[in-house]
């Protein structure tokens, strides 16, 4: 069993929900957003009755969250964070009990944002102007839009290991636990490579090995859902290479998938095609994770 206990959304997932979002919502209007508990909210002024009635006039990411963007300078901001996930539902649904964290409603249906779990991360924002929606981002670099030499910029200013460096929002947007190991299996690289020791050879294969990871996996992603809206979303599929693969071959070499668990993360690599042949041992890599890696999911959500 996987050492996650949820699956934060990363681009590939934010892009589909993007996608289904705008076909459904764009230029609507948001009648109202009702609260299925209160410390979802994170802010207070403006207050959040100042969203109802206003037209969608935008989507977009932001890293990691979702971004509607109302006329009047307005934004909604969703953070996912590790279990919350949004389902469309006929107008005026129900928010379920327990649960239920908010619910916006349209013409066209209801947006619910829920959060799996007694623990509640998930956040909502409305914020005005956009000076203080940028105040949200951790400013890490949008790889899909981004070329080799500011890759190789961003990497080379801390020392990280690679699945490090991947999954800081401070360094690269919206990638995860999930995807920095398929980022890096399709690399060749070991997980525990330090930026600072990356060839000029070994970056580009990083770059583009990124950028095919995300893009075929929001592509297939999108043609799964086709004209519906993305109810199932998480990292452990049948088709990724390593994630979530502990001790089955891999695709490649056929060699077992191993599996480094460190509180509440993971990370997920071939022995065969990325650490030649060697097997790293928890115990082995405690001082290096405690340096180079999030202790816990309070940390973790600090730094998203």
């Amino acid at each position: 069993m996987a050492a996650e206990t949820g699956t934060m959304p990363e681009i590939p997932d934010l892009e589909v929900y993007l996608g289904a979002l705008c076909s459904r919502i764009l230029g609507q209007e948001l009648r109202r957003v009702r609260l299925g508990n209160p410390f979802v909210l994170r802010t207070v002024v403006p207050p959040l009755d100042a969203a109802n009635g206003r037209r969608v006039e935008g989507l977009e990411r932001l890293g990691k969250r979702l971004v509607v963007a109302l006329e009047g300078d307005l934004f909604l901001v969703i953070h996912l964070m590790i279990a919350g996930r949004l389902h469309w539902k006929p107008s005026g649904a129900a928010i379920p009990r327990g649960s239920g964290l908010a619910a916006f409603d349209f013409g066209t249906g209801t947006l619910l944002l829920t959060e799996a779990g007694k623990t509640r991360r998930a956040s909502l924002h409305l914020v005005c102007g956009r000076d203080t929606l940028a105040t949200m981002d951790p400013g890490g670099l949008e790889i899909l839009t981004a070329d080799l030499g500011k890759f190789r910029e961003v990497l080379a200013r801390q020392n990280r290991t690679l699945k490090r460096a991947l999954t800081d929002p401070h360094i690269l947007a919206g990638i995860g636990n999930a995807y920095s190991d398929e980022i890096l299996h399709r690399a060749r690289l070991s997980p525990f490579k330090l930026t600072g020791s990356l060839s000029e050879e070994e970056s580009a294969r990083l770059y583009d090995a990124a950028r095919a990871v995300l893009t075929e996996w929001t592509e297939r992603l999108r043609a799964e859902v086709g004209e519906g809206f993305p109810d199932k979303v998480t990292a452990f599929r049948p088709e990724m290479a390593v994630h979530g693969r502990h001790r089955l071959p891999c695709p490649i070499c056929g060699a077992p998938i191993q599996r480094i668990a460190y509180a509440q993360n993971e990370c997920d690599y071939c022995p065969g095609c990325q650490t030649g042949g060697r097997v790293f041992a928890d115990r082995a890599l405690s001082r290096l994770l405690k340096e180079d890696w999030p202790k816990t999911l309070q940390d973790l959500e600090r730094e998203e």
